[in-house]
């Protein structure tokens, strides 16, 4: 099985979160290939898909969204899992749902949609982000959960090992 993570990723911190999910469904002895959502034109050579996006003013960014549209039918093919990144602080606010992604649950048929917190760092904007950041007075850091993340991956990758393949269990186990 081999499976394409990839993210738009503004500031690398999205990415970041796809190369964690890639890791462990690699670890969990899948075949993994982690792309920049800009990169990539079809799926049609992966079994499964977990897309995500960075989320700015309430919606993923358009290298995400025009890959969820354009390949909206061969995603639906195939099982799918999508994320978002962006809530900063604690708690992690906005917790609302970014405002196109529910299009895009029903297009691509995705199984599930989770939402990552992200991570504010005043060094990586530009010019406007910062003025925004201090106007909203946005919580500077790093929010992601780590083991959420890993967790969450788990369960994809759990889910897309063969049925009946028990080869990596350890022998008495069922």
């Amino acid at each position: 099985m081999t499976v394409l993570i990839t993210a738009a990723s503004r500031h690398g911190s999205t990415i970041e979160i796809a190369q964690a999910i890639g890791r462990v469904l690699q670890e969990r002895g899948l075949a993994v290939d982690v792309r920049e959502a800009a990169t990539v034109t079809m799926v049609d050579a992966y079994e499964a898909v977990v897309l995500g996006s960075a989320v700015y003013m309430g919606a993923w960014l358009k290298a995400a969204r025009g890959l969820a549209e354009s390949e909206a039918t061969a995603l639906a093919q195939r099982p799918v899992w999508l994320f978002s990144s962006g809530p900063i602080g604690d708690p992690p606010r906005p917790d609302e749902q970014p405002v196109d992604v529910a299009a895009m649950i029903e297009e691509t048929k995705a199984r599930e949609h989770r939402i990552f917190a992200g991570r504010l760092d005043r060094h990586r904007l530009n010019l406007r982000e910062k003025t925004i950041a201090l106007a909203l007075r946005a919580p500077l850091g790093d929010f992601r959960d780590w083991a959420a993340i890993e967790a969450w991956a788990a369960t994809i990758a759990d889910t897309l090992q063969p049925l009946g393949d028990r080869s990596a269990e350890p022998a008495g186990q069922p």
